[in-house]
């Protein structure tokens, strides 16, 4: 079987704007949640988020998109991570217009970011905006596809949460059926009125920052972000630094609940029992577990459930969403960058603010900077729906 390598790396999110600032401040337990600065929305004041710390116009000048009034918040994100994980990678544009070269990216949100003017321009109020061509799911993929000139398979994958995390697992899929010699795999999300108030709704957003896996979590964290890595067959980048080897994907969808994963949480068992038999590795062999996380009642409670049923000793974990927020679709590959730093670097990060750990479970998250030897990682992603991703990266020798 054609072995799968991650080559490069690219995220945003609101605890920096390249890897090295993101290490800095899961290293040294900062959060970049706070009040938004550049979203605006009737709960600006009343909750907050996980927001990037750069306007659209720092972005579309740091991604030379100056001229491109029509890029959404969505799309500058996603090109901001992408042109980094190419660089990071070193890929020519000649190695990205191959046909050999493949890109999925996951979103949610899209173009639906900008939602009044969605509003105004479905009700035909007024001249139509610069966004009219920009609502769809697809479009910061299709922008990214005709600025790189990419002419290889691309999809854009929409599972909820576990999105980005299904960018991965198809572009090994890919690899391995010897369909794509690369393939640039990720997924972007920028906040939206249309999610927040969505979130709200289900009456699982926090009025304080989110507190996974502690007894008096109140909700979920919503945040903004984008992600991608460069996955590459053994045969195309044997001279290449590899950051790791992506040994374990697994999905499984328990279909129990549009918003919730069961009690007994067999999506998620599934899931990490399924990336663990791809990699061949025992459950004993996973040194470390960035948990889905998100700091809802019914989430951290299905995890950890999940966790003691596939571990009979649970791995050190953690939620870097306390970090970042609930990036959406972005989540699954964020995460993944953030277990490939955990892992290349050898340490673990603090899940912050679980002051008081479920002791039902006695299972709780690190809540200190470590160092540890980290052979073998899983990152999970559990979507609404009951999708559910487990990834398993595994340290080259």
């Amino acid at each position: 079987m054609t072995k799968v390598f991650v080559t490069g790396l690219g995220a945003i999110s609101s605890i920096g704007t390249n890897l090295e600032e993101q290490r800095h401040a899961l290293q040294n337990g900062i959060s970049g949640i706070g009040k938004a600065q550049h979203f605006e929305s009737n709960y600006k004041e009343t909750l907050l988020f996980g927001e990037v710390k750069l306007s659209d116009d720092d972005l579309s000048r740091l991604t030379d998109s100056s001229t491109e009034k029509e890029y959404t918040r969505t799309t500058l994100l996603a090109l901001y991570a992408f042109n980094q994980a190419i660089e990071n990678a070193n890929l020519s544009s000649d190695q990205i217009s191959l046909q050999s070269t493949a890109f999925i990216s996951g979103s949610t949100v899209g173009g639906m970011c900008y939602t009044d003017e969605l509003y105004a321009d479905a009700n035909m109020k007024g001249e139509a905006s610069n966004f009219v061509q920009s609502y769809e799911g697809s479009d910061h993929l299709l922008r990214i596809v005709k600025r790189h000139q990419i002419k290889g398979f691309t999809d854009t994958i929409n599972t909820a949460c576990s999105s980005s995390a299904n960018a991965f697992y198809l572009g090994a899929r890919l690899i391995q059926s010897g369909k794509a010699d690369r393939v640039i795999v990720g997924g972007a999300d920028s906040l939206a009125k249309y999610t927040v108030n969505g979130f709200n709704s289900l009456m699982i957003l926090s009025d304080e920052a989110c507190q996974p896996f502690d007894l008096n979590r109140k909700g979920l964290t919503l945040g903004e972000g984008a992600a991608y890595a460069v996955l590459e067959a053994e045969h195309v980048c044997s001279d290449k630094y590899k950051y790791a080897e992506l040994t374990g994907f697994g999905n499984a969808n328990d279909a129990f609940h549009p918003s919730t994963t069961s009690d007994d949480a067999r999506g998620p068992v599934l899931a990490m029992e399924r990336a663990l038999k791809k990699s061949n590795l025992p459950a004993t062999e996973i040194d470390y577990i960035n948990a889905h996380g998100t700091g809802t009642q019914n989430n951290d409670f299905t995890e950890t459930v999940a966790l003691k049923k596939v571990f009979e000793k649970v791995p050190p974990f953690n939620s870097t969403k306390s970090y970042t927020g609930h990036t959406l679709a972005a989540s699954g590959a964020l995460e993944a960058v953030f277990s490939l730093l955990s892992m290349v670097n050898n340490e673990l990060y603090p899940s912050l603010r679980c002051s008081t750990p479920n002791e039902e479970f006695n299972t709780p998250p690190i809540v200190t900077y470590q160092q540890a030897e980290l052979k073998n990682v899983l990152s999970n992603s559990f979507g609404f729906g009951g999708n559910c991703t487990s990834l398993i990266f595994s340290k080259c020798f």
